[in-house]
């Protein structure tokens, strides 16, 4: 899979020419506000200004919109293709998109709606795919472009990665105790928490190219799960290692440069060198990017991508801005200064709410042959082995046969954990849409009869239409009047959560992914799946549709998923 264009926008400017010329310079875009939204904080992010705003805005679309739109066209104009061919995709990876309308009453606040918006106004005509798989939303993006071409699906694929600052997610990831009101330090012994970040960022991948020995191309990719906390990665590393060792067997001696999620948490920077030093690549020059951009959310996986490539093609990295003296247990290789890379491999890493890690490889050729994986290349046909369809007006079917309930809404999800589960208390604690994906993961699989703990070969792979909207709201009203953001309502409403919290109770630590369609598709849902087998180790999935619009009111349709 070739990248046979770019682009980021930012507030350091709205090309990659631009945004590389002005790290180079080593200018930042992060900023102190104070008062900012009304917060009773001070806050430091990178943002677009008023009059960059104006410039970026097109009538009929939200900024989110506009600016999403904005960056997929100048990749275009770079590399012009038939947008309106069904065998052109769009998948755009996002964490909130126009969440800050939610308390207005926004039209499209709903991903998939602006979505579709998206689609329509470039003329695309096939069905849009978004990714809301947290932080590593961006890349995972990535990987499932690269699986559905080469499960033949489509020529073509737009990659976008678009978020904006609100005063939704600032309050939420202040909840955490997460932010820094300075410009954050990644991996620096000083550090003590991250900054949120404005930015799109795109890549458009193609099955051929003119000059495959100067075109750079996505030769791997890997998702998996820490199956440990919602919130909190592995101290010991376990899905960010796992994802690696997915790739590195055949590039390992190669990997020229690594581009680190680096996010100057206490937590994820520690874990990051541990996976480093567990995988033998110590030496290898890094690069942590948020001390220019701060974290891009939906937009971090590509941006810094896109910059990645662009320091391995100069010969060194860019200056990780804000370090100094390294504060993690590992000496990695990072520096203030520029490093030399050598090679033409690029490994990126990143991690993410819901336990969820990812790993991608980039290679140019220079002569050396990068041989096929048949594994990942061959098709592969599936089987269902069990299904299970719930609706909130008290009706379920396990493998088509009814379940006697009698209540209805969330009293009839109580009544199933009680009856059919029973020992997993932290069920109490989850959103409505975990709820309801765990309940009909824990009779899946009963009906399967099967609980091997720690399985690396299954994913769990979720969609809907409406996001975690339940909990969106939930969360606002704890910012709307009084100020007291709750963090355990803020992690909800990232959907994917709740492909964690089912890898979480089972040991799984396959990939989990949680993707958002303008509505219910058999069609599209089944290429997501057919394209996640592509990764030889996942030999079944947990997968469906679980969608919920408040509390009491939800559908279901979930099934196991088998490989051959």
């Amino acid at each position: 899979m070739y990248i046979l264009s770019d682009n980021i926008i930012s507030p350091l400017g709205f090309t990659t020419s631009e945004n590389y010329q002005a790290l180079r310079s080593g200018h930042s875009a992060l900023r102190r506000y104070e008062n900012l939204w009304g917060l009773p904080d001070p806050v430091c992010a990178s943002l677009f200004t008023d009059d960059q705003k104006a410039r970026l805005q097109t009538q009929g679309l939200t900024f989110f919109e506009s600016l999403a739109v904005a960056s997929i066209k100048d990749a275009l104009q770079r590399h012009p293709i038939d947008v309106g061919s069904h065998r052109v995709a769009l998948v755009i990876a996002s964490t909130k998109g126009n969440i800050q309308d939610l308390d207005t009453d926004g039209t499209r606040v709903n991903l998939a709606d602006s979505a579709e918006m998206i689609a329509r106004h470039l003329g695309i005509t096939t069905t849009p795919i978004v990714v809301c798989n947290a932080c590593i939303s961006g890349t995972s993006a990535q990987a499932l472009a690269l699986r559905l071409m080469e499960s033949g699906h489509y020529d073509y694929v737009i990659v976008n990665g678009t978020d904006c600052v609100s005063r939704f997610v600032l309050s939420g990831f202040s909840s955490l105790k997460a932010m820094s009101s300075a410009p954050c330090r990644p991996f620096d012994i000083d550090r003590n928490g991250l900054n949120l970040g404005e930015a799109s960022a795109t890549i458009l991948f193609g099955k051929t190219c003119e000059d495959e020995a100067a075109t750079w191309k996505a030769t791997g990719a890997a998702v998996r799960n820490d199956a440990e906390h919602i919130s909190n990665p592995s101290k010991t590393a376990e899905g960010c290692l796992r994802a690696i060792r997915a790739l590195t067997d055949r590039y390992q001696d190669s990997v020229s440069m690594i581009s680190l999620h680096g996010t100057a948490t206490l937590y994820n920077d520690q874990m990051e060198a541990v996976v480093l030093q567990k995988s033998q690549l110590l030496n290898i020059p890094a690069l942590a990017l948020k001390g220019y951009y701060g974290h891009t959310m939906g937009a971090a996986g590509i941006l810094e991508t896109i910059i990645s490539l662009r320091c391995i093609e100069s010969g060194e990295t860019l200056p990780s801005k804000g370090f100094e003296e390294i504060g993690v247990s590992a000496n990695i290789n990072i520096s203030a200064a520029p490093l030399k890379t050598k090679g033409q491999t690029l490994l990126k890493l990143i991690s993410g709410f819901g336990g969820c890690n990812a790993a991608m490889l980039f290679t140019k050729n220079e002569g050396v042959p990068y041989p096929a994986d048949p594994t990942r290349l061959s098709c592969h046909s599936m089987s269902i082995s069990h299904t299970v369809a719930l609706s909130s007006e008290g009706t379920i079917l396990l493998d088509g046969k009814a379940i006697d309930i009698h209540e209805k809404g969330k009293n009839m999800l109580t009544q199933l954990y009680k009856q059919y589960i029973g020992d997993y208390p932290r069920y109490y604690k989850m959103d409505i849409l975990s709820k309801v994906a765990f309940i009909c993961s824990e009779l899946l699989l009963q009906a399967e009869g099967t609980r091997d703990k720690h399985k690396e070969d299954r994913a769990v792979i979720l969609f809907n239409h409406s996001s975690a909207v339940v909990s969106d709201r939930n969360f606002l009203a704890t910012i709307a009047d009084e100020f007291y953001p709750s963090p355990s309502v803020f992690v909800y409403t990232l959907p994917n959560i709740a492909t964690g919290e089912i890898a979480i109770r089972n040991g799984y630590h396959g990939e989990t992914s949680f993707y958002i369609l303008p509505s219910k598709s058999a069609e599209i849902m089944n290429k997501i799946i057919d394209a996640s087998f592509r990764d030889k180790a996942i030999q079944s999935v947990i997968t469906g549709w679980v969608d919920c619009d408040d509390e009491n009111h939800f559908e279901t349709e979930m099934r196991i998923v088998v490989k051959g």
